[in-house]
This record gives structure tokens, sequence and C-alpha cells, in this order.
């Protein structure tokens, strides 16, 4: 029977660059599946069921609550998200390392949840810095930027919690940050030795 790969959590607060790293991550090492979150949320431009998220209904996610079938969920701005726990089990049964990038909340019922999880938060350099990340996007406006950096700070709060802060101070450094903490953990000693 082969290896079962290892779950890591990834999270921090929006515009930290979360998907940006993890993007350059997933094109170098082919052995990480990044988990696709459910949603209640509408589909938004080119997205598609199964690739970007589960897009389900509202009573379809209730339901999945009552069943146990989620790892973690959240409801965020009116939407649920959530983490379905059997993709993940099959991906990890197969030998393959599972990344989950959510929001800080789930990250913390993972952790309760999956304590073998390895746990990584994504920090900015500053918080002018990520202040002037969120307006330069121009997507939102000042409103959502002040309510993004009030939940920030409180993220902020949780960092000590994890296993590796990555500060994406500059793109290149946090990617190779995120690879040698896969490298890392891989060499990690976990009953690797056949006896």
């Amino acid at each position: 029977m082969g290896k079962k790969g290892q779950l890591y959590v990834f999270t921090g607060p929006s515009g930290t660059g979360k998907g940006t790293i993890l993007g350059q991550v997933l094109e170098r090492d082919k052995n990480v599946f990044l988990s696709v979150s459910a949603t209640t949320r509408a589909p938004r431009g080119e997205e598609q069921d199964g690739v970007h998220y589960y897009f389900l209904t509202h009573e379809a996610f209730k339901e999945k609550i009552k069943q146990g079938a989620f790892l973690e969920y959240a409801q965020y701005v009116g939407n649920y998200y959530g983490t379905l726990e059997a993709p993940v089990d099959q991906q990890l049964a197969q030998g393959r390392d599972v990344v989950l990038e959510i929001e800080v909340q789930g990250a913390m019922q993972i952790h309760n949840k999956r304590p073998d999880a390895v746990m990584v938060f994504v920090a900015p350099p500053s918080m002018d810095e990520l202040e002037r990340r969120l307006r330069g996007r121009g997507t939102e406006s000042d409103e959502k930027v002040q309510g993004r950096l009030q939940t920030a700070r409180q993220e902020m709060g949780f960092a000590n919690r994890f296993d590796y802060i990555i500060t994406n101070d500059r793109l290149e450094n946090a990617v190779a940050d995120l690879l040698a903490v896969l490298a890392a953990e891989r060499c990690r000693n976990r009953d690797k030795i056949d006896k």
C-alpha cells in the first residue's frame, strides 16, 4: 500500500496573494491537489461546476451540513462555503497532498477536526501594504475595503496558531517558501521507514 498524502490548510487575509502563490506552486509541484470548495453563491463568468466550485443550492448545502459531509463550512456575505470531506479523503488515499485554500474561520475548524493537517498562514508585509493591494484591485467600495481590513486585523490574531507563516513581501520568495514547506513536510519522519 502506498503512502497517504498530507493535508495542508492554506489561509490568510484577503489581499495577501494566496491564490497567486498557490497557482505558481501547483504549476511546479504536480503531486499537490487543490481542493474544490462548495458554495451557494452563483457562478461568475467562466466558472464551472466541479472545477472552480461545487455550486449547491442553499437547501442542498444545509442537507450536507446535516449529513456531516463537510470538513469545514462557514457563512460569508449571505452565502455558504465549505470543504466536502469525501473528495479530500479520496485524494489523500491516492497519495496526493491536498491543499485547502480557505478562510481563517474554516482553517480553525480543520485544525480542531484534523490535528495532523499542516497549517500555513499567509501574512501581508504590513497592514499599509495590504490596504494598498486591496485598493489597487479597484473592484470594491471604500466601505468594503475598510471591512476587509478590519477582518484582516482579526485574522492576523490567529497567525500564532499555525505551523508556518509565509510573509508575501515578494511573490517569488513566498512561492519558494511554500515549496520549501512542502519539501520539509515530505521529509518529516511520520512512520515512513518500514520496520
